[in-house]
């Protein structure tokens, strides 16, 4: 029982502070990248969005939870009001979208080892796509969302720093 509990402790730090090439286990089969889990905040001198305007922050918050990785988005709007959304960030099958009204699923595929793609769907309509990059050191993560099918196109570019 005790060497159980070293093993379960000693692989829960090396998921945690060892090499960013250890890769979480989704249910479909395929696997996100280590140097995703923990806490983005926004960059935005970085960032662009067009037509805009800006967010004023922006956190993510990447987890381990029991179906997989959760993402947590708390956004400050540029007029102040404050929106927080939860889904499941694995890859291969639609996902549900909680507390967000301009989308409620995510889909998403892995494009290589730090990019993947989310197509945003709202009643089954597709609402935008994004694409995430996460940096080779694991520090920075860059969003591109585009939304064409819009009034006005949208094309954002939002830059994260990972928190220490």
């Amino acid at each position: 029982m005790r060497v159980h509990l070293l093993i379960v402790l000693a692989a829960s730090f090396v998921a945690t502070f060892g090499s960013t090439s250890v890769s979480v286990q989704a249910p479909s089969g395929e696997t996100e990248p280590t140097q995703l889990v923990g806490t983005w905040h926004l960059n935005v001198a970085k960032s662009k969005y067009s037509p805009g305007p800006a967010m004023r922050a922006e956190t993510r918050v990447y987890s381990r939870g029991p179906e997989g990785i959760v993402g947590v988005v708390t956004r400050t709007h540029a007029d102040g009001h404050i929106e927080k959304f939860e889904y499941i960030a694995n890859f291969g099958r639609e996902y549900m979208v909680t507390g967000n009204p301009e989308y409620d699923a995510v889909t998403l595929k892995r494009i290589d080892e730090y990019a993947s793609e989310a197509v945003l769907s709202h009643a089954g309509m597709v609402y935008g796509v994004a694409r995430r990059v996460l940096s080779a050191d694991g520090k920075t993560m860059t969003i591109a969302f585009d939304r064409r099918n819009a009034d006005v196109p949208v094309h954002n570019i939002a830059v994260y720093d990972k928190a220490p």
